[in-house]
């Protein structure tokens, strides 16, 4: 029997991150398992440039894959700013929809996503990309149902990933799906990765996803926040510890962040609660209690709110300890 193959779609003005880590993840993979062989395939011969400037000389075209022996094991279109023309070359498109029919599986990484939508494989699908894409997808294939906050989404054989490091969390998680997860703890370690990251984490952390606020004593308070969780962080005692009024702190705050206080405290509790989820064996009550949600009725009801499960649904679908 012939070994997997796993095979990179590549274009001028890709993202060399999107391509060299995921790659490196199937590659050891193979060497751990079943000889997988992993090739990068571009339209035409010679080298492809990267948006970086470094370049890339892919090991098939698409017309040697076509004609070669053995199934697609695994097909992953890889992102970049030049994913949009990619997407308007019509024979690279036809063979990408070829491809993925016969493959079985089909990934994006970051913005790979709108080669998978221009090959008509989105429709009726549930998918994501890049944070600062997302929005660009839903509109382009209105028949995707975008996930903003996932790191990825499978949705059957399809899998899409968010942006670029993203790509080695979806490899791992397929890998995963493959071989057990002791081979990719295994390869998460010789990666020096601190953590695979399940698909259901957000894109970025609350602190990321505000505004970083322009005025020290606002950029304070986050920090103070995001260390505190658990602490008193209603309007007054965050206003007095801006030294500013509570109206003043408070209209100050959003046009700074561009959140409510209330906003983005909820935010970072629901953050702090999930990485306790995810990684201890506490109770909800104790959850509660250390992110300042107070009690396990509050917790239902923020993750309710703003996840759309609770929180023991939550640790049942992506703690090690459920």
């Amino acid at each position: 029997m012939s070994s997997p193959r796993i095979v990179f779609a590549v274009f001028p003005d890709f993202q060399i991150l999107d391509l060299t880590g995921p790659h490196e993840v199937f590659t050891q993979a193979g060497r751990l398992t079943d000889g997988a062989v992993v090739d990068t395939v571009a339209a035409a011969p010679g080298p492809v440039p990267a948006s970086s400037g470094l370049g890339v000389t892919p090991t098939l075209t698409i017309d040697q894959v076509d004609q070669a022996d053995g199934p697609v094991d695994t097909l992953v279109a890889v992102g970049g700013r030049g994913v949009h023309g990619a997407c308007e070359d019509r024979r690279f498109v036809d063979w990408f929809t070829r491809t993925a029919g016969r493959a079985r599986r089909t990934a994006s990484v970051c913005s790979g996503a709108f080669l998978l939508g221009a090959a008509g494989l989105l429709d009726g699908r549930r998918a994501v990309t890049h944070w600062s894409r997302c929005d660009r997808l839903a509109e382009q294939y209105p028949g995707v149902t975008v996930e903003p906050d996932r790191i990825f989404v499978r949705d059957g054989e399809l899998w899409t990933s968010a942006g670029i490091t993203a790509g080695l969390d979806l490899a791992l998680a397929m890998t995963e799906a493959d071989h057990g997860p002791e081979v990719a703890r295994t390869i998460a370690r010789q990666l020096v990765m601190f953590v695979q990251r399940p698909g259901g984490q957000a894109q970025f952390s609350a602190q990321l996803a505000a505004q970083r606020p322009d005025r020290a004593p606002l950029r304070d308070v986050l920090d103070w926040v995001a260390d505190h969780p658990e602490g008193d962080l209603g309007v007054p005692a965050l206003a007095a510890r801006a030294a500013m009024s509570e109206r003043n702190f408070t209209r100050v705050f959003r046009a700074e962040t561009g959140r409510t206080p209330a906003a983005y405290v909820e935010s970072v509790r629901i953050e702090a609660a999930r990485r306790l989820l995810e990684t201890t064996a506490v109770t909800l009550d104790a959850v509660a209690h250390s992110c300042g949600f107070g009690t396990v009725e509050t917790l239902h009801r923020s993750f309710k709110r703003s996840l759309g499960v609770t929180p023991g649904e939550y640790r049942r679908r992506f703690s090690a300890h459920a």
